[in-house]
């Protein structure tokens, strides 16, 4: 298939325009990666600090297993990141039966516009995501991994852990779906009540019913906004594993 002229040529411009920082980012990236694994070059004392709570300090101190590291956007406030909760223990547990060890390496917040949507916490979304990158990466700056694992979900989420993972391109990465919650109330019915309470036929009460109805347990939108189309992007780009991103939780 020939690519369309216009696509060609405001790739080109791109080509040329990044091709200083480019090439300077992979010579970096190539760099660390001929370098070996991180955490090989790591002090006695810095890995006694790193592995004193694991489990499996006695495997980190005496063996070659590779060190998973976990970036989590984990919180029970949003939907789309509750049924993260269990995930670390249940990574740590298929990490052990495939010969890894695992950690979390860090946590970074995750905020929600339907939230927010109309209050001033909304100014906060774009700020967010460069908050997330810079957490992702004070998380991966101790050099304690041989691989890492990314979970979250969402327009600012995804796209702050993929700047952190881009900026330790060279650690193998994986981004981690939660899935999208199932079905709920049609949004033409939806309309249709909030039609009514507009025109004072229903009180805020069935007004409220509607709306949990709609939105109502865990995993990502109903409808196909920012966090279902960032799962699929992942997902193109070969960053989940195939056909994860509507698995429901």
């Amino acid at each position: 298939m020939t690519l369309h002229a216009t696509i060609d040529r405001v790739t080109d411009r791109i080509r040329k325009r990044s091709d200083q920082t480019r090439s300077a980012y992979l010579k970096k990236i190539a760099r660390a990666a001929q370098d070996g694994p991180a955490r090989a070059h790591l002090s006695c004392g810095n890995q006694a600090h790193a592995y004193a709570a694991m489990d499996d300090k006695g495997d980190m101190a005496t063996t070659r297993k590779p060190n998973i590291g976990i970036v989590t956007a984990y919180n029970d406030m949003l939907s789309a990141h509750q049924p993260y909760e269990n995930y670390p223990e249940r990574i740590r547990a298929a990490g052990r039966a495939a010969g890894a060890t695992v950690q979390v390496a860090g946590g970074v917040p995750a905020m929600c516009d339907g939230v927010t949507q109309g209050r001033p916490g909304m100014e906060l979304s774009l700020f967010s995501r460069d908050v997330i990158a810079l957490a992702a990466g004070v998380a991966l700056s101790h050099d304690c991994f041989d691989s890492a694992m990314y979970l979250g979900v969402c327009d600012k989420i995804v796209p702050g852990l993929f700047i952190a993972a881009a900026t330790f391109g060279h650690v193998p990465a994986v981004f981690v779906p939660a899935g999208p919650m199932p079905s709920g109330l049609p949004n033409d019915e939806k309309s249709k009540i909030r039609q009514q309470f507009a025109t004072g036929e229903i009180g805020r009460d069935a007004l409220m019913a509607a709306e949990m109805a709609s939105y109502h347990s865990p995993g990502t939108c109903t409808f196909y906004g920012t966090a279902n189309t960032n799962q699929m992007l992942m997902e193109f780009m070969g960053l989940h594993l195939p056909g994860a991103s509507f698995v429901n939780p």
